[in-house]
């Protein structure tokens, strides 16, 4: 049956920082590392051999699929990185401390921004230093300057539909790399969450979600491989 590994990256340094992070390119913390190793660790010692790994482009997503799949022995096996798997772009917030923004704008707002399915905090002006309009990974994309996890949804949903569900069907066991809210997204895909209760899925950095799907790709199965760190999950049908 086909299996699908999902690991959202570990704690980066803006994560430290309690700062709004979406598109910028920031790297792991010290903590982030160790994380992803361990990540790597509970890949081996479930036994899984993964065919593929997938990631953003961006650097702690990266890093965190490199160190995992180095920790699991797996560090050879193909990878592709793509935009679309981003962590969602969090418009005029971007760059911003959480706490400073939400005694600015209350926090009953930033709970609405962040948490909420389809309402995007608000955009992000162009030109300045956040604008990846003229980042070279993003030629001949459109950037939004904001998005809800459902705008994020629609980003993700081609490259899911497109790239990844062919490879599951194929029978491929895949890690996916990512960030909490396009993986959020994925996990809305695979188990038919609603838009009401999808802003209540949490997903812990560097703890592999493992997914075994049946033929037609429906889940019959997930767990966290660190149960000490588990958080709730859809019930699999």
């Amino acid at each position: 049956m086909p299996s699908l590994v999902l690991l959202r990256h570990g704690l980066s340094q803006w994560n430290l920082e309690d700062r709004f992070t979406g598109w910028v390119d920031v790297d792991l913390s010290a903590q982030g590392e160790a994380e992803a190793q361990q990540g790597g660790e509970l890949i081996a010692a479930a036994g899984l051999d993964l065919d593929r790994a997938f990631a953003s482009v961006l650097t702690r997503a990266i890093r965190t699929a490199d160190l995992a799949l180095a920790a699991a022995g797996q560090l050879w096996i193909p990878m592709e990185k793509h935009w679309r798997l981003n962590e969602r772009h969090y418009g005029g917030l971007t760059g911003l401390n959480k706490t400073q923004t939400a005694a600015e704008h209350g926090a009953e707002q930033v709970h609405i921004w962040r948490r909420s399915y389809d309402v995007p905090p608000p955009p992000l002006a162009p030109g300045g230093a956040f604008d990846f309009a003229g980042d070279r990974r993003y030629a001949g994309v459109d950037v939004p300057a904001t998005e809800s996890l459902k705008t994020t949804l629609e980003r993700v949903q081609p490259y899911w539909q497109g790239t990844i569900t062919p490879a599951l069907a194929s029978g491929q066991r895949l890690l996916i790399a990512a960030h909490g809210n396009s993986l959020r997204a994925i996990v809305k895909l695979l188990f038919d969450v609603s838009d009401q209760a999808i802003p209540g899925v949490e997903i812990p950095t560097g703890n592999p979600l493992l997914i075994e799907l049946d033929a037609a790709l429906r889940p019959v199965g997930a767990r966290y491989l660190d149960a000490d760190r588990a958080e709730p999950l859809p019930a699999a049908t």
